[in-house]
């Protein structure tokens, strides 16, 4: 057999782990008080706002036509003419054109000024110091380095 050298000694390092505790603990800095104050304001209102209304004008014209006419519309699009035809029993039969009835849109434009009152709120709030207290239970702890803080 072959002889071996000396056995090696055996040596241990210890290993050392950290472990961290956190704490939490509610302090009340202290209540709050809010204070509205409202003012109001007059402001001033302008705005224009249009108005249609529909003129009718009767045209007298008594005369002879061949046929009835058909309503029409003037070029510039605001006056529509709509014919009031009358019959009138002869020896033959005639369409006489009696009337005319016009009628023209006329568009106005007024301006309205009105004063409104507007409401504005201001808040003040006033810190409130605490009260003092003694032993305070409300603390919160953890442990970090168990593995579990992620």
């Amino acid at each position: 057999m072959t002889e071996r050298g000396p056995e090696p000694t055996a040596q241990a390092i210890p290993l050392l782990q950290e472990h961290l505790t956190l704490g939490h603990r509610r302090v009340e800095t202290g209540p709050v008080r809010v204070h509205l104050a409202t003012t109001t304001e007059d402001a001033p209102l302008r705005e224009a706002v249009r108005h249609q209304r529909a003129e009718v004008q009767r045209v007298t014209i008594g005369r002879e036509v061949a046929e009835a006419p058909g309503s029409r519309e003037e070029e510039d699009g605001a006056v529509i003419v709509v014919p009031v035809l009358e019959e009138i029993l002869v020896t033959a039969r005639r369409i006489i054109l009696n009337e005319e009835i016009r009628i023209r849109r006329v568009t106005t434009t007024k301006t309205i000024e009105k004063t409104v009152a507007l409401h504005r709120q201001a808040a003040t709030v006033e810190r409130i110091p605490p009260a003092p207290r003694d032993g305070d239970d409300n603390d919160k702890r953890r442990t970090v380095g168990d593995g579990d803080d992620a």
